[in-house]
């Protein structure tokens, strides 16, 4: 499906304008996160996962501190 945004004036900045079958579909809301992707198709968005944050920081505490023995298994 295809979907055309609007790019409009919202105070000093621009914002785009989503299509409310657009919304409901990715079940955002205001307040919602997109994080936007540079691919050689064009330009991704994908809603930001709360649960995968945590996550991704969890892992990052984990391997500074186990950074040698990662490595070691990577061997």
């Amino acid at each position: 499906m295809i979907h055309k945004l609007r790019i409009q004036r919202i105070g000093d900045s621009l914002g785009a304008i989503f299509p409310k079958e657009m919304l409901e579909r990715l079940q955002l809301d205001e307040g919602s996160e997109l994080v936007a992707t540079d691919t050689p198709n064009g330009i991704s968005l994908t809603v930001v996962d709360p649960h995968f944050d945590a996550a991704m920081k969890a892992f990052r505490r984990r391997q500074e501190r186990y950074q040698n023995t990662l490595r070691r298994l990577a061997e």
